[in-house]
């Protein structure tokens, strides 16, 4: 019995497959628009990023407390002024 393998077939199995994975990664980079996509694309970039991000959502959060300040002091001004109405009237 003879068992034949055909060396050049798994050769060009295995650089398929592999030109099968490339193209995935190109087109999942390319359909979600990022540069980077999870950490093996630039670990060091997306540290950058998540950190952006965090620093990012802590500015927002700081730009929607000093709205509500702002409405506090207006709302407190209305009261005084109104206060100060009702003592003049006295």
């Amino acid at each position: 019995m003879r068992i034949n393998t055909n060396v050049a077939a798994l050769n060009t199995y295995s650089r398929l497959s592999a030109a099968n994975a490339s193209k995935s990664d190109s087109l999942a980079k390319l359909s979600s628009g990022k540069r980077i996509n999870k950490a093996g694309d630039d670990a060091a970039g997306l540290a950058i990023s998540e950190k952006m991000k965090a620093q990012i959502g802590g500015l927002k959060q700081a730009k929607r407390n000093a709205q509500d300040g702002i409405s506090l002091i207006q709302t407190a001004e209305g009261a005084l002024s109104e206060t100060h109405s009702i003592l003049s009237r006295m």
